[in-house]
């Protein structure tokens, strides 16, 4: 397992943890006035996961990456993340983040220096992209966090 795969890991244990330190009774309200509720937050988080996999393996698998970005408000709206439960939505965190570290697990370190272009955005490495998505992740979590 590469250093990169250890840290994803570890800091999604982090946000693990996050999630379930957050009283049920504060999913169904925005973390901000006029923002999307928690619950809503976690789906994106969901979706993301989603989309990175597809980018992960894409790029583990070819060498490169080149796909569209992801459209967040339709995909929360079409999940109806605002009317699942919050142990429901975190469960489902749980199961889709195992998924994406068990695929980060996988990726050879050769791989990190892969080409990948999102939506018409500027070239990054696979490196950066899961390293950004850690970032993601975390700042939605402080998001949750907020009074």
């Amino acid at each position: 397992m590469t250093e990169l795969a250890r840290r994803f890991r570890a800091e999604l244990e982090e946000i693990r943890v996050a999630l379930w330190a957050i009283p049920a009774e504060l999913a169904g309200q925005p973390w901000r006035q006029g923002g999307w509720t928690r619950r809503e937050v976690v789906g994106h988080m969901l979706d993301s996961a989603s989309n990175n996999r597809h980018r992960f393996v894409g790029a583990a698998i070819d060498g490169h990456y080149k796909g569209p970005q992801y459209d967040q408000k339709p995909w929360v709206n079409a999940h109806g993340y605002a009317e699942q439960e919050w142990p429901t939505l975190v469960r489902w965190w749980e199961a889709e983040h195992e998924i994406l570290a068990a695929v980060v697990d996988r990726i050879p370190e050769s791989r990190f220096e892969s080409e990948c272009i999102v939506g018409d955005g500027a070239p990054v490495t696979l490196r950066f992209l899961i390293e950004d998505y850690l970032k993601h992740q975390l700042g939605h979590v402080k998001q949750l966090k907020a009074d």
